[in-house]
């Protein structure tokens, strides 16, 4: 494992410890997109005033596959699936206090930000790194927290 995986592994640990110590409820939201209703996952998940959202990759839902044109296109769309949900909880962009990026290809970098920074324009803070391989061949996942 790289060490900036182990470095993120381990602040998300933190991150959950801190919130689970909290007298804070948890919720567990399902998606809000009918493909996604039997996902071993939670869309979304809310303690206190923080969301935090699944990775979302380049996967338009209606058509249950990831769009066409490269890492630009899958970042748009990568971007409005976490748009999407953020509406769901009455949420925007806006609301977002960090995003992880992870890229196929760290080589990619120039071509994501140049769309990322068109669409967050508030600056969340930020963690981007390369991976060998992203779930279903995708380019790009980005997870998300919002703050409400």
């Amino acid at each position: 494992m790289s060490r900036y995986l182990i470095i993120i592994v381990l602040l998300s640990g933190v991150m959950i410890q801190s919130c689970t110590r909290s007298t804070s409820k948890i919720k567990f939201h399902k998606s809000h997109e009918a493909s996604r209703a039997n996902v071993p996952f939670s869309d979304a998940v809310e303690t206190g005033n923080l969301l935090f959202l699944t990775g979302q990759i380049g996967k338009d839902h209606k058509e249950g596959k990831l769009v066409k044109g490269g890492i630009k296109a899958e970042t748009k769309q990568v971007i409005e699936n976490i748009s999407d949900v953020l509406k769901h909880h009455n949420l925007s962009l806006d609301n977002v206090v960090k995003c992880t990026v992870i890229l196929k290809d760290i080589n990619d970098f120039k071509d994501f930000n140049s769309v990322y920074t068109a669409y967050f324009t508030k600056k969340p803070a930020r963690t981007t790194f390369a991976a060998a391989g992203l779930a279903g061949g995708a380019s790009i996942e980005i997870d998300v927290i919002a703050a409400k």
